[in-house]
């Protein structure tokens, strides 16, 4: 588990970027439009408002900055050193101190300005300390111009940083430079650290991992160390400083035997001497590399001496290997993998909570109560199956006894005799003659169900099944006389006058419920409610007279013709002049109109009539209908202004 991701922390702006995006988000973000004939209080919560906001966004943005940057007291000290070494622990504090204080003085310019603007006695007034208060803000934030660019720098060269858990299994590979660290650590871990022949190839911490026994180890490669004293060691050599002395973990010094890293054998025993201190409480080995170039029997008896005397050093092994052969590459890495098992198992035996565990656990032994001697009680049956067990493993089945492989065996599909109504297809088999019953007919007695009390078997026809059987084939029979009659009767066929009048008659009825789905219902049309009343009214006159006695029929005729006469019209011999055609108008046909027939015309008005639908929805009377959806449109008459005159508006 990683403990600390720096690269979830966000880009720190530049001071002119920063200045820009919270003056641009508060003029986004807040009202533009303020006229001097507005009441001063509206006028001067507008310009509070843009004080307020601008102050809060630089506030949360501070905010965030600090909160995203670890502080050196909270993190672990690894890491507290590591910030330190790459980027001076005092800078780096006085640049997060910088940016607070900043913060504090925003908050203070607010308070102060928007306690004048409540004092504001004018648009001019107000909008100028407006301006002021804008203005303050964002000459604090130019004077953090340098933290701002210090701590992107370093937000960027944190995200670089492998990803490393300082409390997880790791293995610490060190030594003088080009003695075969990075390819010790390609070997064991899936990493691709650079190799190169020359010294300093590896200049910061690069992280690898391995498994062992199913768990996954941890390898840090670090930067070569030379032997001189700590203060003039440089940053790359600090870094593996940093890691030897900070955390819990298994160390590999590598020691080349060849001498081709440029260092003698006397150097590297000298830098393993100073940096002795580092080791302590942690398991060590000594790994001696390139034997593929020189063994350590070929070495000089001085070399060779001063290899033995630091195998004579407390928990420190020699293990020779070769990362160009792989040869005794996995060896030191499992020697030192269950080290550093044995090591943190024996850690936390020795904690505190041991005792607490330990205190809970107990292991009672009974005492004997008396000199009697008891032999134990197996159970019969658990004496037969340890029998069976040994006959198995003898090579003999064993016999199976069962009631239910009984009673698989026996023939129960077969239907009783006492019961011939017994179905096994709809039932299942018959399982009754195996019931243990005290008398022995009691055993295809019907089982009494009972529901709300009452038992069913009372309610149902013993002759049930009888009369089923009977139904059953009656309906057979019934099927096959119908079958006969049918094949008995002749095949009827339709003439072809009779199918042409039918698709004349379908044809007819299709152009009528076209027609109909265009004109509408207007052939019959309801009567008016008028003329409904009025013939109501006439109607229930006679009827009240019929009652009466009296005949109705001189009053109702009077009353209708009184009506008629009433609403009478010219009529057309009337209404024509003198000289006038008589003859009858003769209506167009489909043909006239330069269609088909009237199935095709009835088509063409469909058509014109859904054209015409989406324009009777815009309430146009065709497409060449101009309509005009909005007389200001609201993109051409309003927005921001800029400074100068605004009497147009």
């Amino acid at each position: 588990m990683v403990v600390y991701n720096f690269k979830t922390i966000q880009c720190v702006p530049t001071a002119k970027d920063f200045v820009d995006i919270i003056l641009s988000k508060t003029q986004r973000k807040t009202p533009t439009v303020i006229h001097k004939h507005y009441a001063i209080p509206r006028i001067r919560q507008f310009y509070m408002r843009k004080v307020k906001y601008t102050q809060q966004n630089y506030h949360d943005r501070l905010t965030q900055i600090l909160t995203d940057f670890p502080l050196l007291d909270d993190i672990h000290p690894f890491y507290a050193d590591l910030v330190n070494v790459l980027y001076d622990r005092d800078h780096y504090k006085l640049a997060l101190g910088q940016l607070n204080t900043a913060r504090h003085l925003i908050d203070n310019i607010a308070k102060d300005y928007v306690r004048l603007l409540k004092f504001g006695d004018s648009l001019y007034r107000c909008k100028q300390l407006k301006r002021a208060a804008l203005g303050r803000m964002a000459t604090v934030m130019k004077k953090q111009a340098a933290s701002l660019a210090y701590l992107e720098q370093v937000r960027q060269h944190l995200a670089r940083l492998p990803s490393i858990d300082p409390m997880t299994r790791s293995l610490i590979l060190c030594g003088y430079p080009n003695v075969g660290k990075s390819s010790f650590m390609n070997k064991v871990t899936r990493a691709d650290a650079d190799v190169q022949p020359y010294a300093f190839t590896t200049k910061s911490l690069l992280v690898g991992h391995t498994d062992y026994k199913y768990l996954r180890y941890q390898v840090l490669d670090t930067p070569g160390i030379l032997d001189h004293p700590l203060e003039e060691r440089n940053t790359i050599e600090m870094l593996s400083i940093t890691a030897l002395a900070h955390l819990r973990a298994a160390i590999v010094y590598i020691i080349d035997l060849s001498e081709e890293c440029g260092y003698s054998i006397e150097a590297q025993v000298s830098l393993f001497e100073s940096i002795k201190p580092l080791f302590s409480g942690k398991p060590l080995v000594v790994a001696l590399n390139k034997t593929d170039k020189c063994t350590f029997e070929k070495l000089r008896p001085d070399a060779s001496a001063l290899i033995l005397q630091l195998s004579k050093s407390e928990n420190v092994s020699l293990l020779p290997m070769s990362t160009l052969t792989e040869e005794g590459v996995s060896g030191v890495k499992e020697y030192v993998c269950e080290k550093l098992l044995s090591m943190r198992v024996d850690a936390k035996l020795n904690t505190l909570k041991r005792d607490d565990v330990l205190g809970r656990l107990h292991v009672a032994t009974p005492a004997p109560r008396d000199n009697k001697h008891r032999v134990p009680s197996i159970p019969q049956t658990v004496m037969e199956k340890r029998q069976q067990t040994a006959d198995a493993d003898m090579g003999e089945k064993p016999l199976l006894h069962s009631n239910a492989v009984d009673l698989y065996n026996k023939d129960f599909w077969k239907q009783g005799d006492d019961d011939p109504d017994w179905d096994p297809t709809v039932f299942g088999p018959d399982w009754r003659n195996q019931y243990e019953l005290k008398e022995e007919e009691w055993k295809f007695d019907s089982i009494p169900e009972i529901i709300d009390g009452m038992n069913i078997a009372d309610w149902i026809d013993p002759s049930i099944l009888n009369k089923l059987r009977d139904l059953e084939k009656e309906e057979r029979l019934r099927l096959e006389a119908l079958e006969k009659r049918l094949e008995s009767e002749e095949h009827f066929e339709i003439s072809a006058e009779d199918l042409a009048a039918i698709k004349a008659l379908r044809e007819k009825r299709s152009l009528t419920r076209m027609e109909h789905r265009l004109t509408g219902n207007s052939k019959s049309s309801p009567m008016p409610h008028k003329i409904a009343a009025d013939r109501a009214g006439v109607d229930e006159f006679e009827r009240h007279l019929s009652d009466l006695g009296i005949d109705p029929s001189r009053a109702s005729h009077r009353m209708r013709e009184r009506s008629l006469s009433r609403g009478r019209k010219r009529t057309r011999s009337e209404s024509r002049p003198k000289g006038m055609d008589v003859h009858a108008s003769r209506s167009r046909t489909p043909q006239d109109e330069g269609l088909r027939d009237k199935r095709q015309k009835l088509e063409a008005q469909g058509k014109a009539w859904r054209a015409q639908k989406k324009n009777n929805k815009l309430s146009k009377k065709g497409e060449a209908d101009r309509a005009i959806f909005d007389s200001k449109p609201k993109h051409l008459y309003s927005g921001k202004r800029g400074i100068g005159k605004t009497d147009r508006r």
